[in-house]
């Protein structure tokens, strides 16, 4: 029985979920270095500083936020238009290993390249998913 869902969505909605939650190691840092949080909702203006490994963490984060903004509508446009491959599947495939790879490279402190390399992958399956939409214009 084929599944209601395709498998571009599955990819998406697991990128999604593994975006979400990668707030979670260094929000677990601040609070091992600053406690629980008290009543007020926001921060003191001047916190000790982070680790070195949770900042970049942090951004790796943004990052992932950042790049979703960009696969996600792509994925939902080959769906919507029925444009779904095996191309498309792969695509999606090696941009959720791409981005968990950028953020394990970006929070383990490597040098550029393989951060760079795993940030060009997403890109790359970005651009194939974009690229399928325009052909079929």
């Amino acid at each position: 029985m084929k599944s209601a869902v395709s498998a571009e969505l599955l990819w998406l909605a697991t990128t999604c979920l593994m975006t979400g939650l990668l707030w979670i190691p260094y929000v677990i840092n601040r609070f091992r270095e600053l406690g629980p949080p008290g009543w007020r909702w926001y921060p003191p203006p001047d916190p000790p500083p982070r680790a070195a490994w949770a900042d970049r963490a942090q951004r790796a984060h943004a990052n992932a936020v950042e790049n979703l903004v960009v696969f996600a509508p792509l994925v939902l446009a080959v769906n919507a238009a029925g444009l779904g491959s095996a191309s498309t599947v792969v695509a999606c495939q090696v941009y959720f290993v791409a981005r968990a790879a950028h953020y394990a490279v970006g929070i383990g402190g490597l040098p550029i390249i393989p951060r760079t390399m795993s940030f060009l992958a997403g890109l790359g399956s970005q651009l194939t998913l974009a690229g399928v939409l325009l052909r079929a214009l």
